[in-house]
């Protein structure tokens, strides 16, 4: 019989530090259940190819939300990795832990035990940082962990350009935005190693698979199977059969946050009106299973290049080959690094205490899923808000397991998204016109210098704004009181024991920033969690917030 102590579903961010850390002491058997196949190759573990594995079926879930009525009727791509790692084997490898101020308001909203103070032990147990290759703030980060996290060589003129035309026009610079610090413009940080993605797969999975108490079984996940109240297996479908593992201990959800509410609802564990329209016996009545669903939208604001520096030169077909040859024999070259070398954290307004606006700076113009580059030499600022109002939902299509589930993000049904989204461009075209840009910038090639009513940008950020791929909040943790609350802050399942679930569905509200580095903290914390362990110590470090937030936007 297929059984294990923990039996963790997923192993993408979360549930690869969960396997890694349950594991370690060697007296409990850990199973991991995932879909995808293995992570081997360049698509996935070229930094450089980052484009391609979001866009292949092979590594991707493919899932899309429903017409979002205000993108004008647009699906947009939800990538959803498919593939040991999980995202973070398909994801940009941007690291950003978010700012503690948004994990202040997840103990504010009943998270807790989840404040920045409690949380930034555990961000610097998974890091793995060299102060002396790096720089930055030694005092925030940490020098031992699994996870390595380092920076580009920034030797192309543009991605520096970028931080000092942020510095003319008023802004703050950091020089470590993950540290004491995370307002201001300054270099970037990614989760690569000697040239190659570093993912949750090769950080944590594979060295717990070295291990004779750890596991991985390739299995489509079906339901959570609950006995008597409590969480006892999962059922799985392999080639055609279905089968239980069963847990001894606890069974934990780590399948990201759109699988993770289907797998609950599949289960018995949401909403009872919309189960019981399925035929879905209930097994606890939790409304909040698959609502407060939020991502991070973005514009692209694209500029040509007088100077041919950017990318461009090498997106020929025989640009890419050698790039990719220099990549295999001695990982070094374009490919070795994913090109986001410079980064920016802004507030839109006086008023507003921490940032709300986040920059990745790219020396190339293009879409993030390689598609659309521009005909000639550009450059581009990802750009857009951190905390949209807007929320949406994950519900099922049927009560079949092989049905993908409908997932409505309702973008931009907000008043504010529209007002900071313009503000956005505004604040982005004026770092574009700074004296550092003089060399550089020619025409603005999106949206294009015509574009300048609020209409126009509207019409603008309807038809172009894109996701960021950061969907999380949909079995959000919260006090046992909270009817919307789906897990207890010690990542239990309310209404059902022996079962927790610990990812990016738990945010009460989302992060400044990509998610990956937040997610694979989850699976640190409730790992000490589910074995009982006190928390490590809570920190003392307070963050930087400018001392006129309050009348200055910068």
């Amino acid at each position: 019989m297929l059984e294990a102590d923990y039996v963790i579903v997923g192993a993408g961010s979360a549930g690869c530090a969960l396997a890694y850390r349950l594991s370690e002491n060697g007296r409990y058997s850990v199973l991991g259940i995932e879909f995808g196949g293995t992570d081997a190759g360049p698509f996935i573990q070229m930094p450089g190819a980052l484009s391609y594995p979001m866009n292949m079926k092979r590594y991707d879930w493919g899932f899309k939300s429903e017409p979002e009525p205000h993108l004008n009727g647009r699906r947009l791509a939800t990538p959803r990795g498919k593939v040991i790692g999980g995202s973070s084997s398909i994801n940009g490898m941007v690291y950003v832990r978010g700012h503690a101020r948004d994990f202040d308001h997840w103990a504010e909203s009943g998270a807790t035990g989840w404040a920045h103070a409690d949380v930034l032990p555990y961000f610097q147990r998974m890091e793995s940082w060299d102060p002396n290759d790096h720089g930055g703030d030694p005092g925030w980060r940490g020098q031992t962990g699994p996870l390595h996290v380092t920076r580009g060589r920034r030797d192309n003129p543009l991605v520096t350009a970028f931080v000092e035309a942020g510095r003319q026009a008023g802004y703050e610079t950091t020089e470590d935005y993950n540290g004491q610090k995370q307002e201001g413009f300054g270099p970037m940080e990614h989760t690569i190693h000697r040239g190659q993605r570093w993912s949750a797969a090769n950080a944590y999975l594979k060295p717990a698979l070295k291990r004779d108490n750890c596991r991985l079984f390739r299995a489509f996940a079906r339901k959570v199977v609950i006995e008597k109240g409590r969480a006892v297996g999962v059922e799985i479908e392999q080639r055609g059969r279905i089968n239980t593992i069963r847990a001894r201990r606890e069974v934990i959800l780590a399948a990201s946050s759109i699988n993770t509410p289907k797998l609950l609802m599949l289960s018995g564990i949401g909403p009872a009106d919309h189960l019981a329209s399925l035929g879905i016996p209930v097994a606890a009545n939790r409304a909040g299973v698959g609502q407060n669903l939020q991502d991070h939208l973005e514009l692209y604001v694209q500029m040509a290049s007088l100077q041919p520096v950017t990318l461009y030169k090498h997106w020929s077909a025989l640009g890419k080959a050698w790039v990719g040859a220099q990549w295999l024999f001695s990982r070094s070259g374009p490919g070795a690094t994913n090109q986001f070398e410079s980064a920016a954290f802004i507030r839109s307004a006086a008023g507003i205490d921490y940032p709300d606006i986040q920059y990745h700076f790219l020396p190339l113009a293009v879409r993030y899923d390689g598609k659309i580059a521009a005909k000639e030499h550009g450059f581009q600022a990802h750009v857009g808000p951190m905390r949209s109002p807007s929320r949406g939902e994950i519900t099922l299509r049927s009560s079949d397991p092989a049905v993908p589930p409908r997932i409505v993000f309702n973008y931009m049904s907000h008043p504010e998204d529209w007002e900071v989204f313009r503000k956005c461009i505004h604040l982005t075209r004026e770092i574009f016109g700074q004296s550092a840009f003089t060399p550089f910038a020619g025409r603005e090639l999106q949206p294009g210098e015509h574009m300048q009513s609020d209409a126009e940008l509207d019409s603008f950020i309807a038809d172009h704004a894109e996701s960021a791929y950061h969907p999380c909040g949909t079995a959000r943790i919260g006090d046992l009181s909270d009817p919307m609350a789906v897990v207890d802050p010690e990542c239990r399942v309310i209404g059902v024991d022996g079962l927790r679930v610990a990812d990016s569905s738990i945010f009460p509200r989302i992060t400044n920033g990509n998610l990956n580095a937040p997610s694979i903290m989850v699976g640190e914390k409730a790992a000490d969690h589910i074995l009982g362990r006190d928390p490590l110590p809570p920190s003392n470090a307070e963050p930087w917030i400018h001392p006129h937030w309050r009348t200055e936007q910068r």
